[in-house]
């Protein structure tokens, strides 16, 4: 075998395919489009959705969402950037499945206004089912910082289990903070009763 080919190969394997639209019971999951920069700033302004992500800064402006959108859009990235939306086409929220040199990777974050209604087991559930169709022998590493309790427990709805723990710096926080680290499997996955 050639080259060539041995690395079409390898790259077939480590691409989820392009960025799907996902239809969930209440919610649509698109891929983003530059039009949501100002969503997005507004939602990622509030420290307290800010103060759960590692690296989002704190304060947070539209510049800072559009340079995080042209990257998303731009079609270069093997990730799955997906805007959470309601009916109306609102964004509320993300889910992204990001390729890191261990694997992928889960993160997710929703708007302070839209919380405790279920939306995002809904949202990575759906994400998750669709991911693992196209990528059934990929692990999803994820995790949450460990005063999260409410994304620590969306992953445990979902099956995701706890496989270490220890600090990552939190640049909203700008300091570090006590991380969970969790991992999925395909056979492993638990599709959340409907909301």
């Amino acid at each position: 075998m050639n080259a060539a080919v041995v690395e079409r190969a390898v790259e077939a394997r480590l691409s989820s395919g392009p960025c799907p639209v996902i239809q969930s019971r209440r919610l649509t999951l698109r891929p983003h489009r530059l039009a949501d920069a100002d969503a997005i700033a507004a939602s990622l302004a509030d420290f307290k959705v800010a103060r759960m992500l590692s690296r989002v800064p704190q304060p947070y402006h539209r510049d800072d969402a559009l340079d995080w959108l042209v990257r998303q859009t731009s079609g270069l990235m093997p990730d799955w950037s997906l805007a959470i939306t309601t009916g109306d086409d609102v964004h509320i929220g993300v889910v992204g499945m990001e390729l890191r040199r261990d694997g992928w990777h889960l993160g997710y974050w929703l708007n302070r206004y839209y919380w405790d209604h279920g939306y995002m087991t809904e949202a990575t559930g759906a994400v998750l089912e669709r991911f693992f169709r196209r990528m059934p022998d990929a692990v999803v590493h994820s995790g949450a910082f460990a005063d999260n309790l409410a994304s620590l427990n969306v992953q445990r709805k979902l099956g995701f289990r706890i496989v270490d723990a220890g600090e990552v710096f939190s640049t909203a926080r700008n300091r570090m903070a006590p991380h969970i680290d969790t991992m999925l499997e395909a056979g492993d996955l638990v599709r959340p009763q409907a909301c």
